[in-house]
C-alpha cells in the first residue's frame, strides 16, 4: 500500500485476464496482463483479494505516466461469486 499526495491509500496491481470471445463466428481465446490501480476504500478491498481469485473489475483506462501503455483505474470490485449471486436474485 502506498499513499497519494492527497493522502489517499492506493494499491498498484497487475490483472491477469482470460476469456473466450466470438470473432466472426469463431471462438477466440484472449489472455493478457494489465497494470491497474485502486485508490481509497477500494485499495483496502483489493489487498484482501487472493492471487488466483476470479474478480469482476470495472473502471476506466488512462495512459501510463511514462506514455507507454495504459493503466486501468478500478472503480468497482466484485468477487465473481458475489456477481453470480446478484444475478440469480
Amino acid at each position: 500500500m502506498r499513499y497519494t499526495p492527497a493522502g489517499l491509500p492506493a494499491v498498484d496491481l497487475v490483472i491477469d485476464h482470460q476469456s473466450v470471445v466470438q470473432e466472426e463466428g469463431t471462438p477466440r481465446k484472449v489472455t493478457m496482463d494489465c497494470k491497474a490501480v485502486c485508490i481509497g476504500t477500494l485499495a483496502v478491498k483489493a489487498q484482501q483479494l487472493a492471487m488466483d481469485e476470479s474478480v469482476d473489475f470495472h473502471g476506466f483506462l488512462t495512459p501510463a505516466r511514462n506514455g507507454r501503455g495504459v493503466v486501468f483505474h478500478i472503480t468497482s470490485i466484485k468477487r465473481t461469486n458475489e456477481s453470480q449471486a446478484a444475478s440469480q436474485a
